[in-house]
Parts: C-alpha cells; structure tokens; sequence
C-alpha cells in the first residue's frame, strides 16, 4: 500500500498535485480540508464545530480530526493507498495516524513538503480566493493559517525526517514540473 503525506504550507499546491498524483497511482485523497468543509455544508454537529473554530483560526482538535480521518480509512477498504492532504498538523497526529494505519498493517511509505515561500504563497493564495471564493482564503484567516503553518505545523517535518520518509520538492514553478519532480520521488520508494 502505498501511503504518501503531502506536505506544505496553505497555497503550496497540495490539492492541484493531489489529483494529479491520485490520477496516476490511482491512491484515494483524504483532505482534512475536503472533510472539513464537507461537515460544514452537510451542517452536521461535527460540521458545526469546526466552522466555529476555522472561524476563529484555530486548528480542529486533533480527537475530531483523527476520527474522521480513521473513518474516512475505513470507508474505503479497497485503496490501492492515501494521499493524506493537510494531515498531520501536530506531531501528535503524526503519531496517532503511524498508530491507525500500523492496526491495518500498513504505514507511511514517505512525506513530500513542497517547499514555497510566504511572498509566493500570498500571492497564489489571493488569486485563489478570486476564483474559487474559498472563505478560508480572506486575507485575515490566511495570515493565521500561514503563521500557524510557520510557528507550528511545520514542527512535524522531523518526526518524519528521523524516520527517514522526508524529502522535500520545490513547489514553485509549473505545475507539470513539479508533479514531474514528485513522481521521481514516488518512484524510487
């Protein structure tokens, strides 16, 4: 199975390269993001958590996170693998995620962080917001969500990199350029 973490801070590409990646190994996509906003539209309580605390900036509770994320494993037994988007945030749901997939005999295979600057981010981001109209992307909550990458999610890329499953990929350039840069990396696993 093959299991990839793709890694970077807000508008570094994860979701574009995402689908791409799942094209070509035919893995399924867990997005936190995707879930999140998912139980928001579908207003179940759950949803309605976590539209309180993505309001105020904050990251989900790793408890809510790591049982959707479990659920959502479970749901779909016949995965050749997971692209695991946004997930983990904390070092903690590093751990808890090794933990979930070791009890279905599986593990991370390796962690990509496409690596992007804050000037380039900005500037991604706000053409995003343009487009899609993501409420996540107004200029107060992205500078939260990026600090919050910055100062605290990025705290994680040693847990990986003791394992020895971290490698980082540029994230800037053309999209084709870098999916190119992240199948040579898949490849070689």
């Amino acid at each position: 199975m093959l299991n990839l973490v793709l890694f970077g801070p807000p508008g570094a590409g994860k979701g574009t390269q995402s689908a791409k990646l799942l094209e070509k190994y035919g893995l399924h996509h867990i997005s936190t993001g995707d879930m999140f906003r998912g139980h928001i539209k579908q207003q179940t309580e759950l949803g309605q958590q976590v539209s309180q605390i993505i309001a105020d900036g904050k990251l989900v509770p790793d408890s809510i996170t790591i049982a959707m994320l479990e659920e959502e494993i479970k749901n779909n037994p016949q995965a050749k693998g997971f692209i695991f988007d946004g997930f983990p945030r904390t070092v903690a749901q590093a751990e808890a995620l090794d933990d979930s997939l070791k009890s279905i005999g599986s593990e991370i295979t390796g962690v990509i962080a496409l690596d992007v600057d804050e000037a380039e981010l900005t500037q991604r981001i706000a053409k995003r917001q343009e487009i899609s109209g993501r409420a996540d992307d107004a200029a107060d909550k992205l500078t939260k969500r990026i600090e919050e990458y910055f100062n605290k999610t990025i705290k994680v890329l040693p847990f990986y990199e003791k394992q020895g499953k971290l490698t980082k990929v540029s994230g800037v350039g053309s999209i084709d350029g870098i999916f190119n840069e992240l199948t040579q990396v898949i490849d070689n696993y």
